[in-house]
């Protein structure tokens, strides 16, 4: 086994463990701060990749801005009160908890040694992660999906604009 394994592994225990000990922090702001350490992994998991434009757009886009978005909704909600937060054990954790067996059975599956062998990353795997190469797919062969997502997001900010906006009498 290489560097390179051993880094990727380690960055997918710790983003493995990070996301589990997010779900089961009581603490919002805590719960943020180990989503903002499985971010990173993440980024990181990319580098290994060799994904150099989508590792740091994980870390610039969703461990920069929309992490600080989540932590000024917690912090402008100020959930101190647990006791609002608490939930009865109902069909929701039932559900949860057959949904986790499903998720744990479907790994068990993929993680067991098979006979199956996989083929290696193609040749030009680091030059497909840079931006010059996202570049150009993505405005020579997919061009039209990328206008259609703008004017998606376009008309969500102005519906958003339209449903925020006051009435003035």
């Amino acid at each position: 086994m290489n560097f390179e394994q051993i880094v990727f592994y380690l960055l997918a225990a710790v983003s493995a463990a990070s996301a589990v000990l997010m779900i089961l922090q009581r603490n919002p702001v805590n719960s943020a701060l180990f989503l903002i350490l499985n971010f990173f992994c993440l980024g990181g998991l990319y580098l290994t990749l060799h994904a150099q434009f989508i590792a740091m757009v994980q870390v610039l886009v969703y461990a920069g801005a929309i992490m600080v978005l989540f932590l000024f909704v917690i912090m402008l909600l100020s959930l101190g009160d647990e006791r609002r937060l608490k939930e009865s054990l109902g069909w929701k954790a039932y559900t949860a908890i057959a949904l986790t067996a499903g998720l744990l059975s479907e790994l068990f599956y993929i993680f067991v040694p098979s006979t199956q062998t996989f083929t290696s990353q193609s040749a030009n795997a680091a030059q497909m992660g840079t931006v010059e190469y996202i570049g150009t797919v993505l405005f020579t062969k997919f061009l039209f999906p990328f206008e259609v997502t703008s004017l998606l997001l376009l008309a969500a900010i102005v519906g958003a604009v339209i449903l925020a906006k006051k009435k003035i009498q």
